[in-house]
């Protein structure tokens, strides 16, 4: 069954994600897909901070570390289906994540995860901010199997205008896991079908390397 496509350009920083963890909880309801990605007014180069302009209908150029401002989010380097993301700051210390958009088997665009490792010294080695959409059954919370074994459970944290989010955490065991596995499998139940579900490959092909690198960048 498909579910309605959550935009590529509503990946949200993890530093963002816990932002929105103060935003009231919103009804289950469908989300409002972005325009197609073609160059906006924002968009345009700035110098001197007066906007140059942009060409009406010209594609709008990804992000990169040197075009990107303060607070932005752009993408560092590709692995496989994996991207590392950072988001620009302005003592030059831009915090990363490894970030896959999640598509349904016809190819539609479902849901995003984006995971980071954390400090040593705790319970959890790694943590993810996953994005499911709206109509999405809270109740049923979502599954997440490596490689087939047995699926942990893991609750919503909370929803907001760009979707469902479940901010989770884990072990150094299940890192090496991913590491070690060719794919994950996340499910998620729709709302308005209960009795169905919708199975996500998370492709873990580039997953080691993508990680490693992203590892690099956090605060020594």
């Amino acid at each position: 069954m498909s579910m309605t496509e959550l935009p590529r350009t509503f990946a949200l920083s993890f530093g963002l994600a816990l932002a929105l963890a103060a935003a009231p909880v919103l009804a289950q309801e469908t989300t409002t897909e972005a325009p197609a990605t073609e160059a906006t007014a924002a968009d345009a180069p700035v110098a001197d901070g007066l906007n140059m302009g942009t060409e009406a209908g010209e594609p709008a150029a990804p992000l990169t570390q040197e075009t990107a401002e303060v607070g932005q989010t752009y993408t560092l380097a590709a692995f496989e289906l994996w991207e590392q993301r950072c988001t620009k700051m302005a003592d030059g210390s831009d915090p990363c994540q490894l970030y896959q958009l999640l598509k349904d088997k016809d190819g539609n665009n479902v849901a995003e995860i984006s995971m980071f490792p954390l400090p040593a010294g705790g319970q959890a080695a790694a943590g993810a901010t996953i994005i499911a959409p709206l109509e999405t059954l809270l109740t049923a919370n979502l599954l997440l199997a490596i490689d087939g074994t047995k699926p942990k459970i893991y609750p919503f944290t909370f929803c907001a205008q760009i979707g469902c989010i479940a901010r989770v955490g884990f072990t150094a065991e299940e890192v090496n896991q991913f590491k070690k596995g060719a794919k994950a499998t996340m499910t998620i139940i729709p709302a308005a079908a209960p009795d169905q579900k919708v199975d996500l490959d998370v492709s873990l092909k580039g997953f080691t390397a993508g990680y490693d690198a992203v590892a690099t960048t956090l605060p020594k």
